[in-house]
C-alpha cells in the first residue's frame, strides 16, 4: 500500500473542521435513545447562548492553533415543513400550536439543534482515496432517530453551497432511510498523512443491543450503509475496511464509535473495548497504514463508562502546523484524575501526541456530544480550498460576527414547558435570519 499512497499523493494537502454552530433552539428534550448524557440530563434547562459561545470559543483556539477552521450553521428550528408533513397545516405558528397541543413529542423533535454534531452531518472521502480524484461527501440520513432523520436535507443543502465546484467535489444525497447511516461518526481514515492515500475504516453495528439494565439499544450505522457509501466514493477493496463496533461498548453509551475511538494520519487512540474484534483491527492497521500507531487505553485504567462520562475519545485528535499532534479534549477529561493521569502517560511515551488542549463545551457535553461530535473533517488540497465558498471559513473576523449576533439573538436560557411558547418560536427564527445575514447568506439558500 505504501507505493499505491505515493503515486497518489495530493501536496498541500490539509484538513479543515467544519464545526457545527449550536442553534438558537438547543434544549434537553432527551430524544436520543442510547446516549447516556443526553438522557441524565432531559428535562433540565438549557443554556443556547452560552453553549453557542463555547463552540465557537473551541473554533477560535483552533484558529490559535494555526488550524484552518470552517463552519456550519444552524437548521431552521422549529421545523414547521416537516410538521406539515405529519398532517399539521396553517401558518407556521398555526401548525406549531397545533403540534404543542395534540403531539407535543412531535414539536420537540422539529425543535431540536442536534445538527450541531456535524460529525454526524456526513462522510467525507478525499481525493486521495477515490477513483475520480475529487474529494466524495455522502450525506447521513440518521434514520434510527426521528430528530435526527430531519436534519439531511437541510444538511444537503448547505453541503451542495459549500462545496458546489464538481471539479473537486461530489456530494451525495442520503441513502435510503431503511440503511441506518451515522455518518463520520462511525468512520476513521488512517495514511502517512492526510495527502496520502489512505485506509477508510467504516465501523457499523450487528443488530439491537441489550444493556445491563434490560434496555435495548439500536445499532445505529448498518453494514450495508458502510458498504453503499465505499462504492458510492469509488474506494477499492484494498482501501477500506468494514469493522464491526463493539456491542459492550455500545451498551455501556457509546452510540457511535467516535465516543470511543479516534484517528489521525497515522495514529489510532482507542478504548481497549471500542471494537467487536480488536485483534482483527490492529491487524488490519498494521497490514495496510505504514508506521501504523495505536495508543490505546486498557479498560483496567478507565473502564468504558468512565471513557463515556468524560469523553475522552470524543476529542479531536489534529496534526499542528509545526509538525506532532494535539489532542482538543473536554474539560471533564481535565476534572477526572485518572483520565489526566493517564493522558500525562501518553504525552510521556513515544507517539505523535505531544500536546493536550482543553476545551469547554458543557452544554454540548450535557446533552451527548463532545467536541469531536462538533466537527466534520474535510481533507482538501490548496486548489479544493479555493473552491470551497468562502462563507462557511471562519477567521477572527467572521468570528466576531457570529459573536456579536449570539449574544445578541440567542435565547439566554430554555426550560422544557418554553418550547410550546410562540415568543421562543419567534425568536429562533429571527437569530438564525441574524445569523445568516451576518455571514451574507440569503434565507432562500439554506
Amino acid at each position: 500500500m505504501a507505493n499505491r499512497q505515493m503515486s497518489q499523493e495530493a501536496p498541500g494537502m490539509r484538513e479543515i473542521n467544519f464545526d457545527g454552530l449550536v442553534g438558537p433552539s438547543h434544549n434537553y428534550a432527551g430524544l436520543s435513545l442510547g446516549n447516556i448524557a443526553s438522557a441524565v440530563n432531559a428535562g433540565a434547562v438549557s443554556a443556547p447562548r452560552t453553549a453557542a459561545l463555547q463552540g465557537l470559543g473551541k473554533m477560535r483556539r483552533m484558529l490559535e492553533l494555526g488550524l484552518p477552521q470552517g463552519i456550519l450553521l444552524p437548521h431552521a428550528r422549529p421545523d414547521a415543513d416537516w410538521l406539515r408533513s405529519l398532517g399539521f397545516s396553517g401558518s407556521d405558528d398555526a401548525v406549531l400550536r397545533a403540534a404543542w397541543q395534540e403531539e407535543p413529542a412531535l414539536l420537540r423533535n422539529a425543535f431540536s439543534a442536534s445538527a450541531m454534531w456535524t460529525a454526524n452531518a456526513a462522510t467525507v472521502s478525499p481525493a486521495p482515496d477515490t477513483a475520480d480524484g475529487r474529494c466524495h461527501l455522502s450525506v447521513a440520513n440518521l434514520s434510527t432517530m426521528l430528530h435526527r432523520g430531519i436534519e439531511a436535507e437541510q444538511t444537503f443543502r448547505q453541503l451542495r453551497l459549500a462545496f458546489s465546484d464538481e471539479r473537486f467535489f461530489a456530494v451525495h444525497p442520503a441513502l435510503p432511510a431503511g440503511l441506518g447511516d451515522e455518518g463520520a461518526a462511525n468512520f476513521m481514515r488512517l495514511g502517512e498523512s492526510h495527502a496520502a492515500r489512505s485506509l477508510e475504516i467504516f465501523v457499523h453495528g450487528e443488530g439491537p443491543v441489550r444493556a445491563g439494565d434490560g434496555r435495548i439499544f439500536p445499532s445505529r450505522q448498518h453494514r450495508a450503509a458502510s458498504a453503499a457509501v465505499a462504492r458510492r466514493h469509488g474506494l477499492a477493496a484494498i482501501d477500506h475496511a468494514m469493522v464491526p463496533q463493539s456491542e459492550i461498548a455500545i451498551a455501556a453509551g457509546a452510540f457511535h464509535n467516535d465516543v470511543v475511538a479516534v484517528a489521525n494520519e497515522t495514529v489510532l487512540f482507542t478504548h481497549e473495548q471500542a471494537f467487536g474484534d480488536r485483534a482483527a483491527v490492529h491487524s488490519i492497521l498494521r497490514e495496510r497504514v505504514p508506521g501504523a500507531v495505536i495508543v490505546e487505553a486498557p479498560s483496567d485504567r478507565i473502564s468504558l463508562s468512565l471513557a463515556i462520562r468524560t469523553y475522552l475519545f470524543n476529542s479531536q485528535l489534529v496534526t499542528l502546523p509545526e509538525g506532532g499532534m494535539a489532542l482538543i479534549l473536554p474539560r471533564e477529561a481535565r476534572d477526572e484524575p485518572a483520565v489526566w493521569s493517564w493522558l500525562e502517560d501518553v504525552l510521556a511515551a513515544d507517539n505523535p501526541i505531544h500536546r493536550l488542549e482543553i476545551v469547554d463545551v458543557r452544554e454540548s457535553m450535557r446533552n451527548g456530544g463532545g467536541p469531536a461530535c462538533l466537527r466534520l473533517r474535510v481533507a482538501v488540497s490548496p486548489e479544493a480550498e479555493a473552491a470551497i465558498d468562502r462563507r462557511f471559513l471562519l477567521d477572527e473576523r467572521a468570528c466576531d460576527r457570529i459573536e456579536t449576533v449570539i449574544e445578541r439573538e440567542w435565547p439566554e436560557s430554555i426550560a422544557p414547558d418554553d418550547l410550546g411558547e410562540p415568543d421562543l418560536w419567534h425568536r429562533c427564527r429571527a437569530a438564525r435570519a441574524a445569523l445568516l445575514e451576518a455571514l451574507g447568506f440569503g434565507l432562500g439558500e439554506l
